[in-house]
């Protein structure tokens, strides 16, 4: 893995960042003293959309589940206790 100074890394980082992506992570260095790893991000922890309903038939909430508590928070809306 190559090491890049900081003032290098801010000049090409576009380049960088490309290789980065096409599996070349790179670490940028103050100093000599290393202090980042830059790799690319997994698809899966990146930016994929949630599924709605993924959980359809694994769970189950009670019928009121959207009612309960609605006294309690009403009250402490109200400055109630």
């Amino acid at each position: 893995m190559r090491t890049y100074n900081m003032h290098e890394a801010k000049t090409h980082l576009s380049r960088l960042v490309r290789e980065a992506v096409d599996g070349e992570p790179f670490i940028i260095a103050r100093a000599g003293k290393p202090l980042v790893r830059v790799t690319a991000v997994d698809d899966e922890a990146g930016g994929t959309a949630r599924r709605l309903g993924f959980l359809a038939g694994h769970i189950s909430l009670p019928p009121d589940f959207d009612r309960m508590g609605r006294k309690k928070i009403e009250a402490s809306f109200e400055g109630r206790s």
